[in-house]
């Protein structure tokens, strides 16, 4: 059984999503504060994270960043702040998705069912993808630029994968929406993809402001530059 932590100081709205989660066969553990979501972290092990920005003691962003040092766990943001800016500050500071309120229950199950599906889905063959210098060792999940690991969050791991496994191809937004986001695309906000590329450049670009590797393809999309047609 998947094991949900959740994070929420709304007693109504943990009710409702407790129950719709236990009817899916998910376990469901609730902290209503950023220090009661603390001590249980740490002492549990958990399949995706639930995680409210406002809490009464402190900002859910600060707990995804102390998440993000130790573990990949999924995290989803579930909040009423629906900005532009606190969607691309919650991304980059390593969530997997963002989920504005209200929404739809139905909208809320798919994305959450995907994100466990897609944490599921690595490759179970010891093999490596190697190109321009980045390694992924896909048993484990691992990136590496030049021999030393970088850090990804899951969602980073999984576009940057996507694009290696498809060298010199351009892949369309929406190819790479509908293969890393298993549910409809329209339930994905429309920067989520922008985000990813931007902080996966950041990380293995040895110029992200003039990316070689994650190329831009005007008006079509991106691609994994192998610089094979170069020279």
């Amino acid at each position: 059984m998947k094991r949900i932590f959740l994070v929420e100081d709304d007693l109504s709205l943990v009710a409702g999503l407790s129950f719709a989660l236990k009817k899916q066969g998910y376990e469901t553990v609730v902290a209503r504060t950023s220090r009661e979501a603390r001590k249980m972290w740490e002492k549990e092990d958990w399949d995706l994270i639930i995680l409210d920005v406002s809490l009464p003691d402190g900002s859910g962003y600060d707990l995804c960043q102390e998440i993000r040092m130790t573990s990949k766990v999924p995290i989803i943001f579930l909040t009423a702040a629906d900005e532009e800016t606190d969607i691309i500050m919650g991304l980059d500071m390593g969530g997997d998705d963002y989920i504005t309120k209200p929404f739809k229950l139905a909208v809320f199950l798919s994305r959450v069912n995907a994100l466990l599906r897609r944490s599921d889905n690595f490759s179970q063959e010891e093999a490596q993808l190697c190109s321009r210098g980045v390694t992924l060792r896909l048993l484990r999940g691992e990136a590496y630029k030049e021999q030393e690991k970088v850090e990804l969050t899951a969602g980073e791991y999984r576009l940057l994968r996507m694009l290696m496994e498809n060298p010199d191809q351009v892949l369309s937004p929406q190819q790479i929406l509908s293969r890393l986001w298993d549910c409809r695309e329209d339930y994905v906000d429309g920067n989520t993809l922008t985000v990813y590329i931007r902080r996966l450049r950041k990380k293995i670009e040895d110029d992200p402001g003039k990316p070689d590797r994650i190329v831009t393809v005007r008006r079509m999309g991106y691609k994994w530059n192998t610089g094979r047609g170069e020279g």
